[in-house]
């Protein structure tokens, strides 16, 4: 993908446009600082506050926040060694353990970059909301039905408040898919009969680091090596896979009515996750979607999503391809900006112009399908969306959040686990 060109979006923010109230501050175009509070400083944590720093030139990283020590001296580090005196950070702003996100909200900034692990992600979006910050948040949204209903909640009182929620749902915000879901909703390919999407590809060891557990405790071992914890990651149907499972709402306009999904874990050995995942989403109009997700090395890789309708048919994916063959084909070949940094950009200029953007919503309904489908596939049984928000009583939280004991619970078996 073209990156951006710093000289020319910084010549681009010049262009007055109007100044809104928020928070802290008035800010105009490009010109007043935007303080930033960073929760979370993993990898993606990192990523998330360069591409920030890389939309606006005004962005200041001013505080930050994370379970562990070691995580976030290594980001503010690797933050200050790039982007120098941008990063205000220091020890004084710079908080360790559960409640360090309360802390980073409370450090007089403008918004957050909320990039904790996604079991915690509803709990602290609802913190940022009602203390009126703007936010990003990487996706997926939570883990559970009842994050879902949380960060619904906090999706309503974000627009109450004019306060901008931009989730990680990055393909939102590309222009290749930009351009072919707006050709597909204005009928290129005709009604829209069904579909597939896919996230297959190889286990993530080599990206997402595995611990030891050694002298760590058993909730600190479970809380460094999230991804592999169905409580922390939501398995990577949810992590993962939410993404395709976005693109596929986005284009019908709708959630699932309901999932049937199998599944299991082949050659996995770490943690309680399982390693692929096929599920039959039921939509609206009688339109079915088959989605697809799987960690295992050696194997073809797909990640795409694919629309079949009356007159034809559409392709998207990860590298940028966008494609319509049918009665109107077309190849999309225009310029495609790195997504990761156009979402905070788009962000950064509703916060601007007065018109804050809100895509809380989608991204709860987009995690949610992608819950739905983990738990079919988990039990063995065909779920409804309708009894999974409203009488599902599945809550993945711990009884309490301190280092200490954390029982792995096993791995799910189709038939023999509980739908609860």
């Amino acid at each position: 993908m073209s990156g951006v060109n710093r000289r020319d979006f910084m010549k681009a923010g010049a262009v007055s446009v109007a100044a809104m109230s928020m928070g802290h501050g008035v800010f105009a175009a490009g010109s007043e600082k935007i303080r930033v509070g960073l929760i979370g400083c993993g990898g993606r944590g990192s990523g998330a506050a360069a591409d920030c720093l890389e939309a606006d030139g005004a962005v200041e990283i001013v505080a930050m926040g994370d379970l562990f020590k070691d995580r976030l001296d290594g980001t503010l580090n690797g933050l200050k060694s790039k982007y120098g005196d941008r990063i205000k950070a220091n020890a004084e702003t710079s908080f360790v353990g559960f409640d360090a996100y309360k802390q980073v909200i409370g450090s007089g900034i403008d918004m957050i970059i909320e990039a904790c692990p996604p079991h915690f992600r509803a709990q602290h979006l609802k913190a940022a909301i009602g203390a009126g910050k703007h936010v990003f948040m990487e996706k997926p949204g939570g883990v559970d039905p009842q994050q879902i209903k949380s960060l619904m909640a906090s999706a309503e009182l974000a627009a109450e408040k004019k306060l901008a929620i931009v989730v990680g749902t990055q393909r939102r915000h590309q222009a290749s898919y930009i351009d072919i879901v707006k050709r597909v909703k204005d009928g290129a390919i005709g009604e829209i009969r069904a579909a597939q999407c896919y996230w297959n590809g190889g286990d993530m060891l080599g990206y997402w680091k595995w611990w030891d557990q050694e002298k760590m405790s058993e909730m600190e071992w479970q809380c460094r090596s999230w991804p592999w914890f169905v409580w922390t990651s939501g398995d990577h149907i949810v992590e993962q896979h939410v993404h395709n499972l976005d693109i596929v709402n986005w284009v019908l306009g709708s959630h699932p009515i309901s999932a049937m999904g199998m599944g299991g874990r082949a050659i996995r050995k770490l943690g309680n996750i399982w390693d692929h995942f096929a599920v039959e989403y039921q939509y609206p109009n009688g339109v079915r979607v088959l989605g697809m997700a799987r960690q295992i090395n050696g194997c073809a890789d797909r990640i795409s999503e694919h629309f079949v309708g009356t007159t034809g048919t559409s392709y998207t994916d990860i590298g940028g391809v966008g494609r319509i063959e049918g009665q109107k084909p077309y190849q999309f070949k225009g310029d495609n900006p790195n997504p990761y940094v156009e979402e905070h950009k788009d962000l950064i200029k509703s916060i601007r112009n007065g018109r804050p953007l809100n895509e809380a919503k989608h991204l709860a309904e987009s995690t949610m399908t992608a819950i739905l489908g983990r738990m079919s596939a988990y039990t063995g049984r065909e779920i409804k969306w309708d009894w999974a928000m409203n009488a599902s009583k599945l809550d993945l939280s711990p009884a309490k959040y301190e280092w200490g004991p954390m029982p792995v619970e096993p791995v799910a078996v189709p038939g023999e686990t509980k739908l609860v």
